[in-house]
């Protein structure tokens, strides 16, 4: 396994501040899916990136009255695989996600 590139202090500083602005645009984007205030067409629908990073799994967890037995049993009825990631959702499991949850 190869090793990481070696970084600068003011890099590594860098890729964290980076790293906790996108865990805290993601925390956001699910708050906002728990309220109320994004619906589900709309988070599918929405181009940000921190959108298309969240796994599905989450996103669906989010969901008001959706745990995280539900959202793996809607997940697998669809044929979505757990570690899949929002951007890497077709068309038809778009569609389908709505059908059942939007």
């Amino acid at each position: 396994m190869a090793t990481p590139p070696q970084l600068t202090p003011e890099q590594r500083a860098a890729a964290l501040a980076k790293a906790a602005e996108a865990r805290a645009a993601r925390a956001d984007i699910k708050a906002r899916l728990k309220m109320g205030s994004m619906s589900l067409q709309e988070a599918l629908d929405s181009d940000d990136q921190n959108v298309g990073k969240l796994k599905v799994v989450s996103m669906l967890e989010s969901l008001p009255g959706v745990g995280k037995v539900k959202a793996r049993r809607v997940m697998e009825e669809i044929g979505i695989a757990d570690n899949r990631r929002v951007q890497g959702l077709g068309a038809q499991q778009r569609a389908a996600l709505l059908q059942q949850l939007g």
